[in-house]
């Protein structure tokens, strides 16, 4: 694991590691960490600390002084770092490695970033994926299967949207809603449009069949996730935080099989895809107008 500068480190250490949690994801163990960190990203840096304690001490896992002193000691990389500026150069680093990779959200927070690490990926032909664990949160998951074959015609979703120095726009937070709307919607879109106010945005997407897809972002203190998922015959509503089992878990069970060379998460190319409106977004907020993925 490399960048332990965010709590999903020890979310996934307790889920991996402890077989009595109700919810322990089997097949894999955090050997070996980097810990990391961003000297210029006080969300990062300031929590490397004690994140890093925590799975030295609670979980037995060896700390490394690099990025590097971790080859040869795992047979499968996550890498955790919060800030999404680095992903490519670290991605690029251990894509030598020859080992299947997960990044946590985002992939990156540029579109030529993103594109760099799947053109990586399919150079060194190393397995790679990235993804919210929202996307895969019980009732939203649950609220794409009711309608069973029939197909979805739009989407609807909402989530916080809070900005952060060091990560542009929407990709702090942005993301997680945006992979809701990706879950439900799928690849496809081809623009994007952004009304903002102080306390709220809403990114409206328009797919290449004529699909509408929305995302409402608010920073007025409802730090839910949810929304609706439209189909001919009825809307199928949902709120995240009503599922029991913890996002996190619902992520890991996908993530380890991929690492153990079974099925996919989130293909590559929709991957960049999200990147791609995130970016798009945010360009439409400046411009107040259709912007092109």
């Amino acid at each position: 694991m490399a960048g332990l500068d965010t709590s999903h480190a020890v979310a996934f250490a307790r889920l991996l590691h402890d077989s009595t949690n109700e919810y322990h994801v089997s097949g894999g163990r955090i050997t070996v960490a980097f810990p990391g960190g961003s000297p210029d990203f006080p969300l990062s840096i300031d929590r490397v600390e004690k994140f890093t304690e925590d799975l030295r001490d609670a979980h037995g896992v060896e700390m490394v002084d690099s990025l590097a002193a971790m080859r040869g000691k795992c047979d499968a990389v996550m890498l955790e770092t919060v800030d999404g500026r680095v992903h490519a150069e670290q991605f690029r680093e251990v894509a030598e490695w020859g080992v299947p990779v997960f990044i946590d959200k985002p992939l990156a927070v540029s579109v030529s970033d993103a594109r760099e690490i799947a053109g990586i990926a399919a150079e060194k032909n190393v397995r790679v994926t990235s993804a919210s664990a929202i996307r895969f949160a019980e009732a939203f998951t649950k609220a794409l299967c009711e309608g069973g074959d029939e197909p979805i015609q739009g989407a609807d979703v909402f989530g916080p949207m809070a900005f952060v120095e060091g990560c542009p726009g929407y990709f702090w937070y942005g993301i997680h809603s945006v992979e809701m709307l990706f879950g439900a919607m799928g690849s496809g879109c081809r623009g994007v449009l952004v009304a903002s106010e102080e306390s709220h945005d809403l990114i409206l997407g328009r797919w290449a069949d004529g699909r509408l897809g929305a995302v409402r972002g608010n920073r007025a203190g409802n730090n839910r996730f949810g929304g609706t998922v439209h189909r001919q015959t009825g809307s199928q509503a949902f709120d995240v935080s009503t599922g029991k089992k913890p996002y996190y878990a619902s992520l890991l069970a996908r993530v380890i099989p991929f690492l153990a060379g079974e099925g996919e998460v989130v293909s590559l190319p929709e991957m960049v895809e999200v990147i791609s409106f995130l970016d798009a977004a945010n360009r439409s907020r400046e411009s107040q107008t259709w912007e092109t993925l």
